[in-house]
C-alpha cells in the first residue's frame, strides 16, 4: 500500500493538473480563462479520450486469439482492418502501443498523452476495438521513455495515463496497485485459457550498458548476473505463481521483450539471466502446462522454442511491428546482418507483422502463426496438448 500512496501522491501533484477527472482524483479542476501569452498546463497538453473496446465474453471458448505491438500511432493504421478480418476472439496489445517518449522529463507527459490522443483519432483502430476486444500491457515507448524501467521517474503519471487511455474500470486491480500486470481466465472448464500480461517495465532494475556499442550480440546490453536486479519484482512474481495455481487448461504469457531469444544485445530477459531463470521457476513449481509465450517489441519477428527451460518444450512466437518494420531501416542502411538464433525455429521476418494463435480443442492442439500485412501466413508452428505436458 505504501507504494501506492506514492502513486496517488505523485498523481495529485502537478500531473492531477492536466488529467482531469481520472484514476487519480474523481475531482474536477477548475478551469480559468488563461492570461494572454502564458501557457498553461492544459494548453500544452492533449485530452485524454478514452479508448473502450467490445465486450470481452468470460464464457465462451475462446478458439482464436491476436497478438501485435510496435505501432506508430501517426502512421498507416491500414494494418487494423487485416486482423480484424481474421476475427479474433481478442486482441492483445502487448507494449509500444504508441510512441510517446518523454525526453524532457516533463510531468505532464505531454508527449505521452499526445500519442494517445492521436491514436484514438485513427478511424481504423477505432472500428477495429469497437468490435473486437482488447486486453493491453505495455513497453518502453507506451510506458514513457525508451528503454526505460522502474528508475524511470515519470513512470506514476505514465501508469495513471494508461489506465485512462485504455478506460479500465474503477474497479480493476491494475487502478488499486503499482504496474500493469494482468490476468483473465476465459472459457468453461476443459476449454479455459488463461491470458497473463506481464509488467517488464514498472519494476525492472537498470541494465548493464555494452561495452562495444552496435557490436553483434552486444548492441545495447550484455547480461548482468547480479542477484539484488529484477525483471517483474516480488510483488509480481508472487502474483504471476497465484495466478498460475488457478485453474486453466491453455495458459498464454505475454511478455513485451523476448524471453527465450539469444543472439542479440537488445533488451531481453537473457540481459538478467537469473531473473529469466525465476520466471522458468515461478512456472515449473507452479504445475501450469500448456505453457506458450508471447513477445514484440524487436520490429520483427519470429518462432523459437527451448527444451532447456521446463519439463516439456516451452515455445514463443514474436510480432513486431504492426507499422513500423524494421525491413525499412535494413534497407535504408544496407544491413544484411542476420542475428543468430540459437532457439529460433526458422527466419527473421522483418516486414510488418501480427501474430495469431489458434486453439483447436477437439484436436487437442496449439498453432502460431505469424501473419503479414496481407493477412497471409509468413511462419506458422502446430503444437500438440501432449507435446508441452509434464513429463516423468
Amino acid at each position: 500500500m505504501g507504494q501506492r500512496k506514492t502513486k496517488r501522491s505523485a498523481c495529485l501533484g502537478a500531473l492531477a493538473m492536466v488529467l482531469g477527472a481520472t484514476a487519480c482524483t474523481t475531482v474536477t479542476p477548475t478551469v480559468e480563462e488563461p492570461v494572454a501569452d502564458v501557457q498553461t498546463p492544459l494548453q500544452r497538453v492533449a485530452p485524454l479520450v478514452p479508448m473502450p473496446s467490445a465486450a470481452l465474453s468470460q464464457t465462451a471458448p475462446i478458439t482464436r486469439l491476436a497478438f501485435g505491438s510496435c505501432l506508430k500511432q501517426e502512421d498507416d493504421q491500414s494494418i487494423w482492418s487485416i486482423v480484424g478480418a481474421v476475427d479474433p476472439d481478442v486482441f492483445l496489445f502487448i507494449g509500444d502501443n504508441v510512441y510517446g517518449d518523454v525526453y524532457d522529463g516533463d510531468d505532464a507527459l505531454p508527449e505521452l498523452r499526445q500519442a494517445y490522443f492521436d491514436l484514438a483519432q485513427s478511424e481504423a483502430f477505432s472500428a477495429f476495438r469497437g468490435s473486437t476486444p482488447l486486453m493491453v500491457t505495455w513497453d518502453d515507448h507506451d510506458f514513457g521513455l525508451n528503454d526505460a524501467g522502474g528508475s524511470f521517474p515519470l513512470k506514476y503519471g505514465a501508469e495513471a495515463i494508461f489506465e485512462e487511455a485504455w478506460a479500465l474500470p474503477a474497479t480493476d486491480p491494475r487502478r488499486q496497485r503499482d504496474g500493469v500486470y494482468h490476468s483473465q481466465i476465459i472459457g468453461p472448464p476443459g476449454q479455459r485459457v488463461q491470458i497473463i500480461l506481464l509488467d517488464t517495465r514498472f519494476f525492472r532494475s537498470d541494465l548493464m550498458p555494452t561495452d562495444e556499442r552496435n557490436a553483434p550480440g552486444k548492441e545495447r546490453y550484455v547480461p548482468d548476473l547480479d542477484p539484488t536486479k529484477t525483471m517483474l519484482g516480488e510483488a509480481q512474481y508472487e502474483w504471476l505463481l497465484e495466478e498460475l495455481l488457478k485453474p486453466a487448461d491453455v495458459r498464454i504469457i505475454a511478455s513485451s521483450i523476448q524471453v527465450i531469444a539469444e543472439g542479440h544485445g537488445w533488451e531481453a530477459w537473457r540481459t538478467l539471466p537469473q531473473e529469466r531463470q525465476k520466471l522458468y521457476d515461478v512456472i515449473s513449481s507452479s504445475g501450469a502446462e500448456r505453457v506458450v509465450l508471447l513477445s514484440g517489441d524487436r520490429h520483427s519477428g519470429a518462432l523459437y522454442k527451448t527444451d532447456e527451460a521446463l519439463t516439456y518444450p516451452l515455445y514463443e512466437i514474436t510480432s513486431s511491428s504492426l507499422n513500423a518494420p524494421s525491413s525499412t531501416w535494413r534497407k535504408e542502411s544496407g544491413e544484411t546482418r542476420v542475428e543468430p538464433g540459437p532457439n529460433r525455429l526458422g527466419s527473421m521476418e522483418y516486414d510488418v507483422n501480427f501474430g495469431v494463435v489458434d486453439i483447436d480443442w477437439e484436436q487437442r492442439f496449439i498453432r502460431l502463426d505469424l501473419r503479414g500485412a496481407d493477412g497471409s501466413s509468413l511462419q506458422r508452428k502446430t503444437i500438440r496438448f501432449g507435446e508441452i505436458e509434464h513429463r516423468d
